[in-house]
């Protein structure tokens, strides 16, 4: 009975997941598509969708959840980590206004799809994770995919990366209680930094800091979000 049962669902399995990557880019359009009607009046510009169009989220998930790889929802990467929402990286992406010649600096690394995301559109994309099996498997994954324009290191992500600083633009994709004082430093005059704020299990907020040309810091609310949270030696 249980081998009848494992044989079914081996076939089901076949039928269901794609088989080529035309299929896979079918449903990458759907997904791109499914967010920009959820986006609303906050759709997101042409150029990031384009981005999140051709990077093969489906390579950023564990095997087993392929099946489930173009859905609009967060999806676990092991360690208690996940990889998010597309809705949220188009979001987030899209507020960071990221140009072809920047310099990002990304905090959370996870599986390593919102830095592909990113490298779509910035010139480089640096990325820093502190879970080491996570921050092994994004550096092989993004390498043999070609995405030579990201570095990853390991190491704690409060303190950002000052030896390829400054950045014109800085993403968090964790939850802090505040805004590092070091990533602030790290962050170029003009640039902008878009940071999730709060507590796990207490409400978050996406929030938008900006530095202006005379380095003065402003920052705003933007929605109620939930990510895990920032970890370190910090």
């Amino acid at each position: 009975m249980k081998r009848h049962l494992a044989f079914g669902a081996f076939l089901f399995l076949c039928c269901v997941l794609p088989s080529h990557s035309e299929e896979y880019a079918t449903l990458r359009q759907k997904m791109v598509e499914e967010v920009i009607a959820a986006s609303g009046s906050s759709r997101p510009a042409p150029k990031v969708m384009a981005a999140m169009g051709k990077v093969e989220r489906h390579r950023f998930v564990p095997s087993w959840l392929t099946l489930f790889a173009y859905r609009n929802q967060p999806l676990p990467i092991g360690y208690g980590q996940t990889i998010s929402q597309p809705i949220i990286v188009a979001l987030m992406t899209d507020l960071l206004q990221v140009k072809e010649g920047d310099s990002i600096l990304e905090i959370g690394t996870g599986s390593g799809y919102q830095a592909a995301v990113l490298a779509e559109i910035a010139k480089s994309v640096y990325s820093i994770e502190v879970v080491e099996p996570l921050g092994k498997q994004a550096t092989e994954r993004l390498r043999s995919l070609g995405y030579d324009n990201v570095k990853v290191k390991l190491g704690d992500g409060y303190y950002g990366w000052p030896e390829a600083a400054p950045f014109d633009g800085i993403m968090v994709t964790a939850a802090a209680s505040h805004v590092p004082p070091p990533l602030l430093k790290q962050l170029k005059p003009g640039g902008r930094m878009v940071i999730p704020l709060g507590a796990s299990f207490m409400t978050q907020y996406l929030m938008l800091v900006e530095k202006k040309a005379d380095g003065s810091v402003t920052s705003r609310q933007i929605e109620p979000v939930r990510f895990v949270p920032l970890t370190g030696g910090h």
